[in-house]
Parts: structure tokens; sequence; C-alpha cells
């Protein structure tokens, strides 16, 4: 509707501060999937739509207590682990979920969905991009890059990998964590603009991993490789984004839910000249009262151990955080399982546990 020659923009204006403005029984609501558009076209604007909005509403996904009440109303009999699995892939979007066929198997529906040649989740990444983003080449540059950084990229080293800059890497930047498509985290102990972006978008990271150089005519190609490691790697990144998506339910679980806090990143590249290895923290809940919490987030079929090898390095990790970051408050390690932590005598590292089923909490 809003091409380049249409001029619907200034007809707009023109409708809205001419008259329709003036009327007390009219109220104009703006939803759709284009997004970007509504951000730069409405909530940006400069002209004569300026500080025209008076409500925004932010339709965010389903949580995964949501997707569960939702599942179980079109009478799934999937149990939490398949729905957490379920989430990796549709990441709570209600369309999604939707197209679930609710007396099949999860391996079933994702076959169905991703690998049959009618498949509506084969061909929906274009036509997601080209609906919500003007320049779609330009964002799918970005979501790209990052799809190959699993722990994230800073703006600048987004520049750097995608040759995008200034006011335009900012507005596609920003435009995308609008629209729910990167998270931004802050690195601990560091100014905002060294924060880290993520691709948090579940169908945009199950595309690039699965279905994009997937060239196999194997209609139930998932089924076929429920064991790999490539699926096992994808679970475990996916596990991760999912913990921190639902950081509040893990504060909850915890019993700090009262205490005011920060979550953020950590990260410190090797330094050859000290000796010392580099290390990565994907999520890092500080306390007001004064404690941290290391959380190590790990997806497992089954109750998670600890071997003495690990261990070893998550002290040497605690270490090393401590010295880097210069910290005088006490740290612990908080493991977010999916089924726990088995017997071990190594478990006496973990200061506290949060379970799968903690995240299915409200």
């Amino acid at each position: 509707m809003d091409s380049k020659r249409s001029n619907f923009l200034s007809a707009l204006e023109n409708f809205w501060n001419g008259w329709a403005n003036g009327q007390y029984n009219i109220v104009l609501v703006a939803t759709g999937s284009a997004t970007s558009w509504m951000v730069d076209k409405l909530i940006k604007n400069r002209g004569g739509l300026h500080n025209r909005i008076t409500r925004r509403l932010y339709l965010s996904p389903f949580t995964l207590k949501e997707m569960e009440e939702y599942l179980k109303r079109r009478r799934t009999t999937w149990g939490r682990y398949e729905m957490l699995q379920c989430y990796m892939v549709t990441g709570g979007i209600p369309y999604y979920l939707d197209l679930i066929e609710p007396r099949e198997s999860l391996a079933k529906n994702i076959d169905r969905l991703c690998y049959a040649d009618d498949g509506a989740l084969r061909k929906e990444f274009d036509e997601l991009y080209n609906a919500v983003f003007p320049t779609a080449d330009t964002y799918i540059t970005v979501v790209r890059a990052l799809s190959t950084h699993k722990n994230g990229l800073t703006r600048r080293e987004i520049g750097k990998a995608t040759g995008l800059t200034g006011a335009n890497l900012t507005r596609i930047i920003d435009n995308l964590e609008k629209c729910n498509f990167i998270g931004r985290r802050a690195q601990f102990g560091n100014k905002k603009n060294d924060a880290i972006y993520r691709l948090i978008d579940f169908y945009t990271l199950f595309y690039f991993k699965f279905i994009e150089k997937n060239l196999t005519l194997d209609c139930i190609w998932w089924s076929h490789h429920l064991d790999s490691s490539g699926i096992a790697a994808w679970q475990g990144l996916t596990f991760e984004i999912i913990c921190m998506e639902h950081h509040q339910q893990i504060k909850e679980a915890l019993g700090i839910s009262g205490i005011a806090t920060s979550v953020s990143t950590w990260r410190c590249y090797p330094d050859e000249k000290d000796e010392l290895p580099g290390a990565q923290i994907d999520m890092i809940i500080e306390r007001a009262d004064r404690m941290i919490h290391l959380c190590e987030m790990k997806f497992s079929q089954k109750a998670y151990n600890i071997s003495s090898d690990y261990e070893k390095k998550l002290r040497d990790r605690m270490w090393l955080f401590d010295l880097k970051t210069k910290n005088k408050m006490p740290v612990v390690h908080t493991f977010i399982t999916t089924f726990g932590l088995g017997e071990g005598r190594h478990h006496d590292i973990v200061h506290s546990e949060v379970t799968m089923d903690d995240l299915f909490n409200s």
C-alpha cells in the first residue's frame, strides 16, 4: 500500500490531522506483520504524525507456560520435554503453533512442516522477512552473521562482519530487536555500547541450521536424525536462549523475585602474556543484596552429571571471573537443566538448581 509513489503516508497525515483526530468515535489501530514500517513511519515519525500515538500494544511470543496451556487446549498429549523442544522450533509464535497437528508426535510435525514439499515452514523464511522488513536482504545479512556466532556480537563486531555502518546499521539492529529477532544483553561491568547481540528468533535459527542447506529429498529427515550430534548441539544452544528469555521464571525459582537484579553476560579473550585462558558465561544474575549467580544451562535427556574435569573447569572459570572483573561479591554456581542434577561427588560446586518445570511457571 505504501509504495514509493503512493503518497500513502502524507494522505494518512492529512486524513488524521484534518478530520479523524477531531472525531470522538474514531480509533485508528495500526497492526500487521510490517513491524519495521510501523516503527519507522509511525512511532519515529517526525512529520505530521509526530507524537500522535496514544498507546502501544506489544504482542510478545508465548512463554513456555502460555504455550503449554495453548497446546493442552488443542488436546496434545506431549509432556513438557516435548513442548520444550517444540518451543525451540516455534519460539512460542501462535501462528506456528496453530500449524501443529495435536495427534502427531513432535518429530512427525516437524517433518510435515519443514521437510514435506508443501511444508508450511519450509519456505516461510523469505516470506517472513519480506513481510516484516522493507529491505529484507540487508536484515538477513545481519541475522546470518549472528547465526554463525553463538556467543553473540557487539555492534562494532556486527558492522565488521556485515560491512554495514552508521545510522543504517543502528536502524537495522533497532528494528530487529523491536521485532524480537535479536536480543541485547549487557556485558557484566561494561558500558552499554559493548552490549552483546544474539539471534533469538527460534525459527530463523532452525532455518539456517536445518532447512536452508538441506537439499535432501528425505521428507522425514528430522525423524531420521533425531540422535545426531548436530541436533544435540542446536538443542543446547536454543535451551540457553529459552533460559535467558525466561529469566523471570528463574528468579522466581531461586526465591529472589523480590530482589532487584541485573542480568548480563561476560566473556574474556585468552591472554597470552599472562597465560590465561579465555572464558564465556552466557547468563549472570547480579543481585542487589550483593550476590552473583553464574548460570550454567544444560539440556539433556536425563539428570545431568558433573564430571571431575567439568568441576575443575567451573572452579577455574569462577577464579578467572573474579580476577578479570575485580569482583568482591560472593559468587555461586546455579545450574538450569531439564531434569535436574544426578547424584555425584562433584555436585557440591552447585549452589542452586532450576529445572525445566520451573521454566513452565507463570
